[in-house]
């Protein structure tokens, strides 16, 4: 397909643009031609860093502070973004809780809770919020991080899995729903990418022969990195995938096979 990637009004929202790969995916989406809006919870130095990224692409970039499990300010935050940007063509929820990685019997009610507040109700937030705004600008998309755990379970990783599922069937339910608005909705579900929330799992529950264990469960026997997790997503909200939608695409380096 020839022609932009994106246009050049509006923006694309990056929502967990703070982390390692929503910092990789913010400067990826500068380096295709977006300006780029990205929310953090905590990581303010991340989310600073990101938006410098995407300065010294030559884009534009605004940074707030969000609570997803919060309708209202998922709403204000969104609109306000919208507003600055005169619209919002991408929306990216590259967000997630920082989850402990117990076995079943393990999670507690309030556990469970807790964890699908945060993503799965963050998410729908998200979505809730988003729509109207994607509407206003067409051809749009919505792609959102999921784990390649949906279709293979690892122990320990039902806090992971389970939402991420849930998030899955919601993007799928947009794409197929909002599809007569031009509106694309796909996921990119992950394997081990050696960056994040990985990287403290392996400071303080991993050791050597797991991480070990982990590269040799991937067909191409290595884990993956920020930079090809977001060719990927950047790829889906691009035009250049313009006629897909409702596609989970694994970047896991061949762990489902």
């Amino acid at each position: 397909m020839s022609g932009p990637d994106f246009p050049d009004s509006g923006a694309a929202l990056v929502v967990g643009g703070s982390g390692g790969i929503g910092g990789a995916i913010c400067a990826k989406l500068a380096a295709r031609g977006a300006h780029v809006a990205l929310s953090y919870r905590n990581n303010r130095d991340g989310a600073d860093a990101a938006a410098q990224a995407v300065r010294a692409a030559g884009r534009t970039a605004e940074v707030g502070q969000l609570a997803l499990e919060d309708p209202a300010a998922v709403q204000a935050f969104v609109d306000d973004m919208a507003a600055r940007f005169g619209g919002l063509h991408s929306v990216i929820y590259a967000a997630g809780p920082d989850i402990p990685q117990p076995y079943i019997y393990e999670v507690t009610p309030e556990d469970w809770r807790r964890t699908f507040d945060a993503d799965v109700n963050g998410c729908f937030n998200l979505v809730h919020a988003a729509l109207p705004h994607l509407r206003g600008q067409t051809p749009s998309s919505l792609t959102a991080i999921s784990t390649a755990a949906v279709e293979r379970h690892s122990p320990r990783d039902i806090l992971s899995n389970a939402p991420k599922a849930a998030v899955e069937m919601l993007v799928k339910g947009v794409a197929r729903e909002e599809g007569r608005f031009n509106i694309r909705a796909n996921c990119v579900a992950l394997g081990v990418i050696d960056t994040g929330l990985f990287l403290r799992f392996k400071e303080e529950i991993y050791d050597a022969r797991t991480v070990e264990a982990m590269r040799k469960a991937t067909a191409l026997k290595r884990l993956g990195t920020a930079e090809e997790v977001a060719e990927a997503v950047v790829f889906l909200a691009s035009a250049r995938a313009a006629f897909v939608t409702g596609q989970v695409l694994a970047v896991d380096g061949g762990y489902q096979v």
